[in-house]
């Protein structure tokens, strides 16, 4: 199943945490924190959005942190997914 997002709106997906620090120490489950870092799934087609015009400038496979609080996700296909409006993501991270 696929979620296509309306207006100014972008489904994300959390990025898993590291398994192993960069000294490469292997982390248990206990030891990891849950990141903050998520992946864009999909995103909207922008346009007249609350009676404004909104310009779509993330894109899937992007990633980003959000500037929200992250609400409950829903779940498809065995994923946990979230849908926020674009203004709610707060940077794109650049490797």
């Amino acid at each position: 199943m696929k979620l296509n997002p309306l207006g100014d709106r972008v489904v994300l997906k959390r990025m898993e945490a590291e398994e192993t620090t960069k000294g490469g120490i292997i982390l248990t489950a206990s030891a990891k924190e849950r990141p903050e870092i998520f992946v864009v799934i999909s995103v909207g087609p922008g346009g007249l959005v609350d009676g404004k015009e909104v310009e779509m400038v993330v894109k899937p496979n992007d990633k980003v942190i959000s500037g929200g609080y992250m609400r409950a996700g829903v779940t498809i296909d065995g994923e946990e997914l979230y849908i926020v409006r674009q203004n709610e993501i707060a940077a794109v991270v650049e490797d």
